[in-house]
């Protein structure tokens, strides 16, 4: 009988890897779904360039959210004075919220003189 002095640790580094996959496939799923906004629907439209950008979300609630962190109008306002005008902002927000806070961050971004800005939207189901 032959004697093993070693471990095989091959089949162990195979599954790590599949695991490490699994789980950094799934996190890109997790982060995009950060949010509870339901986006309206629009029939034509294209999807905004990956480029440096900022983003500003509406919730249901009319809580104001840049990136994932809340904030104010105020505070909003401050943090766009430190940018270029031609900073692209992706706006998102949600259908049910109200007309009006959607229309004080544009005339925010108006204001400020960014007028690159993508107004996200989802497909209408078929």
């Amino acid at each position: 009988m032959k004697r093993i002095d070693a471990i095989n640790v091959i089949p162990f580094i195979d599954i790590m890897l599949v695991l490490l996959t699994i789980v950094l496939t799934t996190a890109t799923f997790i982060v995009e779904g950060r949010l509870e906004i339901r986006l309206p629907e629009a029939a034509s439209g294209e999807a905004p360039a990956a480029a440096e950008r900022v983003e500003v979300a509406v919730d249901q609630d009319g809580k104001i959210f840049l990136g994932v962190q809340a904030t104010t109008l105020e505070a909003l306002s401050t943090h766009l004075a430190g940018l270029d005008a031609a900073t692209p902002v992706v706006l998102r927000v949600d259908a049910k919220s109200r007309f009006d806070r959607f229309v004080a961050v544009v005339d925010l971004l108006k204001a400020r003189g960014m007028d690159k800005l993508t107004i996200l939207t989802r497909q209408p189901e078929s």
